[in-house]
C-alpha cells in the first residue's frame, strides 16, 4: 500500500480522517507494503506510548485505509508489540500430517474385501496380518497394523471407491395386488380415495395412524384411528369405516404403500366386490384429493402434535362420531367446473355458487338413490343434517376436541 499522508504527522490531522472531513489520497499495490505502511505508521505516532483513547483513534484508521476488520488490526497491531514489526505468517503453511498408508494400499484393501465380500473390520485386519505373517505377502506390511476404525475410514476414501464403484440399479416393487391406474367414477359415488396420517413418534412411543377415506364425486369422509398401523389393527377399522359410507362402495384406491397392498386388505375388498387400485408412478395427482384433504380436514382439527397409539380407540371415537359427521354434513367444500379453454384443454374452475356440503352434493347427483346402502334413506340422512345447525356442529366438534386432547396431555403429564 502506498499512501499520500502528507500533513498527517499529529493526531488531529488523523482524527479528522476517521471522522471524513479530511481527504487522503492512498493506493492499494500488494499485502507486504500494506504491513510496511501499518508498522511505520504505529512506530511514527508512538503507539506503544498512546493513551488508550489515542490507541482507538488509530486502530480506527489502519481499519480504514487498510480495509481489513477489527479482528484482522487488532491481531497486527499484537505482532507489532511483540516484534516491533509485521509480517505476513501466510508464506509458512502449516506441515501436513505424514501419510501413513498409501494409494497402493487402499487399492490392495479394495481387492481384499472384493474377494472376500466386504467383511467386518476386525475379520478384513486379520486378514491383512495372515497375508503377511502366515503367507509372506510383503505388500501387506502396513496394512497388518491398520487399526478397526480407520480401515473404515480408508474404505470411504475416493480411491477405494474407485476400484470398488458397484452400482445397482433402483429395483421397482413388484406387487401383484391392485391395478396400477387411476379409477374413473362417471359421476357416480363410492369410489374412495384413502391415505394415512401418522402422528409421530415420541421416546420410542408410536403415534396413532389415522386412515383418511374420501370420495371423490361427494367428497363424502372418514376418518378412523388405529394404533398400529398393521393387518390386526387396520383390517377392522377398514371394514367398520367402509359400513360407515352411506353409498355403495365401488372402487378403493390407495398410493403404494404396504399397510393397503397387502392380501388381507385384498381379501376384504374381493369379498365386498370392490376393486382396488393404486397409484401409478409420476403421477402426483392420481391421490391428490386424499392428500388434500390431511391437511384441510385431519391436520386442521387434530394437529401435527404426537398422540400415543394408546389413545387410539379415543380419537376414533371423536373422529367417527363427532369429526366425519360435521365435515360430511355442515362444513362446504368446493367443486370443481370442468371446460374447455380456447386451446382445447380440459380446465377446472372452482365458482362460489357452487359451494356445498358433501351430504348436498350427494342429494344432487342423478339416479342417488339407487347408489344408497339399502339401510339408508335420504330421509334418515336429512335428519342427521337438520339435527344441528352447522354452528352448533363446530361449537360441539371443538367442546369433544378439547376434552379429547386434556385427556391425552392429562395421562401424559401423569406419565411423566
Amino acid at each position: 500500500m502506498t499512501l499520500h499522508t502528507q500533513g498527517l504527522h499529529t493526531l488531529e490531522p488523523v482524527r479528522a480522517f476517521v471522522a471524513g472531513n479530511a481527504p487522503v489520497s492512498f493506493t492499494l499495490t500488494d499485502r507486504a507494503s500494506a504491513h510496511a505502511w501499518m508498522a511505520d505508521t504505529l512506530r511514527r505516532f508512538g503507539y506503544t506510548r498512546a493513551s488508550r483513547a489515542d490507541r482507538g483513534v488509530l486502530r480506527h484508521y489502519l481499519t480504514t485505509v487498510t480495509g481489513l476488520s477489527r479482528a484482522q488490526v487488532t491481531r497486527r497491531i499484537t505482532q507489532f508489540l511483540a516484534g516491533g514489526r509485521i509480517a505476513d505468517r501466510r508464506s509458512t503453511p502449516a506441515a501436513p500430517f505424514p501419510r501413513r498408508y498409501t494409494a497402493a494400499d487402499i487399492r490392495l484393501l479394495a481387492e481384499v474385501d472384493a474377494l472376500h465380500g466386504t467383511l467386518s473390520g476386525t475379520t478384513t485386519r486379520k486378514l491383512c496380518e495372515r497375508a503377511l505373517r502366515v503367507h509372506g505377502d510383503v505388500r501387506f506390511a502396513r496394512l497388518a497394523r491398520l487399526s478397526n476404525g480407520h480401515l473404515y475410514n480408508l474404505r470411504h476414501h475416493t480411491t477405494y471407491r474407485t476400484v470398488r464403484g458397484a452400482y445397482d440399479k433402483t429395483r421397482p416393487v413388484k406387487n401383484s395386488i391392485g391395478e396400477r391406474r387411476k379409477p374413473f367414477p362417471a359421476g357416480r359415488p363410492g369410489y374412495l380415495r384413502v391415505d394415512s396420517v401418522h402422528q409421530g413418534d415420541r421416546d420410542g412411543i408410536k403415534g396413532v395412524y389415522l386412515v383418511n377415506a374420501v370420495d371423490e364425486v361427494t367428497q363424502f369422509q372418514c376418518i378412523c384411528a388405529v394404533e398400529k398401523i398393521s393387518e390386526r389393527f387396520l383390517v377392522p377399522v377398514l371394514a367398520a369405516m367402509l359400513a360407515a359410507f352411506p353409498f355403495t362402495i365401488r372402487g378403493f384406491h390407495s398410493d403404494n404403500g404396504s399397510e393397503y397392498l397387502n392380501r388381507h386388505v385384498a381379501t376384504l375388498l374381493e369379498k365386498l366386490r370392490i376393486e382396488q387400485t393404486k397409484s401409478r408412478s409420476r403421477q402426483t395427482n392420481d391421490n391428490a384429493l386424499a392428500e388434500s384433504k390431511n391437511a384441510s380436514t385431519v391436520r386442521k382439527h387434530l394437529g401435527d402434535s404426537h398422540i400415543p397409539g394408546r389413545f387410539a380407540h379415543a380419537v376414533s371415537a371423536f373422529t367417527t362420531d363427532i369429526l366425519s359427521p360435521y365435515l360430511n354434513f355442515h362444513r362446504p367444500c368446493h367443486f370443481p367446473t370442468e371446460f374447455i379453454d380456447h386451446k382445447g384443454k380440459r380446465r377446472k374452475r372452482y365458482r362460489y355458487e357452487d359451494m356445498m356440503t358433501p351430504y348436498e352434493k350427494l342429494k344432487l347427483l342423478p339416479e342417488t338413490a339407487g347408489d344408497l346402502k339399502p339401510s339408508m334413506s335420504f330421509s334418515y340422512l336429512d335428519a342427521i343434517a337438520s339435527a344441528s345447525s352447522d354452528n352448533e356442529a363446530a361449537k360441539r366438534l371443538n367442546e369433544a376436541r378439547t376434552q379429547l386432547f386434556q385427556l391425552i396431555n392429562h395421562s401424559q403429564q401423569y406419565a411423566t
